[in-house]
């Protein structure tokens, strides 16, 4: 017996072929479908899966490592290549953390266009989801309709602060910049432009596609009780009919001011919980997004300097925080060690993608190999995040 069937030594296991034998399969890391360098190794039976262990490890970004030598407004910058797709919110929730250590009191502008920006990447976020997860599963017209609408967002942050994937926008205290002038005007459009798009596009091509349909409903089932144990968040939580989000839960900036509801799969084309409810709580956080962003908008102050609370030197008090934010993909938390010096001591990362990628084993057995593209598409990961 080798390594891999005592792992799944104990579990339920498909029943083996004619010569009692277990082949093992795998699938990338240069495969189209593990959405980065990610191994899975597949113990199957025929085209049944017994047990997958996904391998990492690939990337070693050291980020934790990295923040033991450097200041916190040097630490910005780093946040933005662990979760690439959803820079603003791994930058917003590094500086609340750090804004909460030194009892700092950001100004009301700030706060609005840190929502603003960061619901604008949530949007972007999840068109990368959407889209590829179409396309794993052979829809190529949705990815590109995905990515067209998502280029519009990456063009409003261009001309915000300079950059299109790595922004260092959201700095402790403040932001890199203001809005340009006229930047709230192209945004409120771009909200009426998508929010069709969503109803008269995206889910007559794609959400209540029959083939999509067929290849996720009843895919991959996490219950609630199995998102709680392995620690699931995001949308991977809410997929399975739970409502938790921390914007509303544990709330922090400023989004307890905005009225708008937490998204939930509901087992509408299949089981609760599926691959398809986890798509599905996507598309409609989208939407949300936009009636957050809306709301935001026409209550940020006009006047004020973005900067004016930024700290010329940032020295941490001693003393330790755990900090948690809501990206695109779920719980993003911050532990800070300070022993009062300019550089943190400890910056560990609770990184939602990692978590989520956990349950996959748990909810692939008895699935099809085909059956593991459509279910590790619905758990949304992004290897940089994960492998920090």
């Amino acid at each position: 017996m080798d390594n891999h069937e005592l792992f799944i030594q104990g579990s339920r296991v498909p029943d083996r072929g004619p010569d009692g034998d277990l082949m093992t399969l795998n699938m990338g890391p240069q495969h189209p479908s593990t959405h980065g360098v990610l191994r899975l190794e597949l113990l199957t039976d025929g085209e049944e899966v017994a047990s997958i262990r996904p391998h990492i490890g690939y990337l070693h970004r050291c980020f934790e490592k990295h923040c033991e030598k450097l200041t916190p407004p040097q630490i910005v910058p780093y946040t933005d290549r662990m979760d690439y797709l959803a820079s603003m919110n791994n930058n917003l929730g590094f500086a609340v953390a750090c804004e909460r250590m030194l009892g700092l009191q950001v100004p009301e502008k700030v706060e609005y266009l840190r929502v603003v920006v960061a619901e604008l990447n949530r949007i972007a976020s999840h068109l990368v989801a959407i889209g590829t997860c179409g396309l794993d599963l052979g829809a190529l017209t949705p990815y590109f309709f995905c990515f067209r609408d998502r280029e519009m967002i990456l063009d409003f942050f261009e001309e915000i602060c300079g950059a299109r994937l790595l922004y260092n926008y959201i700095w402790v205290g403040g932001l890199s910049h203001d809005f340009p002038e006229g930047m709230d005007d192209k945004i409120l459009r771009f909200c009426d432009y998508f929010e069709a798009r969503i109803d008269n596009e995206l889910n007559p091509l794609l959400s209540f596609n029959k083939i999509f349909i067929g290849r996720n409903a009843g895919i991959g089932v996490v219950s609630a009780e199995q998102a709680w144990a392995f620690g699931l968040s995001g949308p991977s939580l809410r997929g399975s009919g739970v409502a938790f989000d921390l914007r509303r839960d544990d709330p922090y900036s400023i989004y307890d001011r905005f009225q708008w509801k937490v998204c939930v799969g509901e087992g509408l084309v299949g089981q609760l919980g599926d691959s398809w409810d986890r798509y599905w709580v996507k598309v409609l956080e989208m939407k949300e997004s936009l009636s957050i962003i809306r709301q935001a908008l026409a209550a940020r102050p006009k006047d004020g300097d973005v900067r004016e609370a930024v700290p010329g030197r940032v020295k941490l008090p001693v003393g330790e925080l755990y900090c948690r934010t809501e990206t695109p993909r779920g719980e993003l938390g911050y532990y800070i060690v300070s022993g009062g010096g300019n550089l943190p001591e400890r910056v560990k990362v609770r990184a939602p993608a990692f978590s989520n990628l956990c349950i996959i084993d748990e909810i692939s057995r008895g699935a099809l190999i085909s059956d593991v593209v459509a279910i590790l598409g619905s758990l949304d990961i992004v290897l940089g995040e994960i492998d920090r």
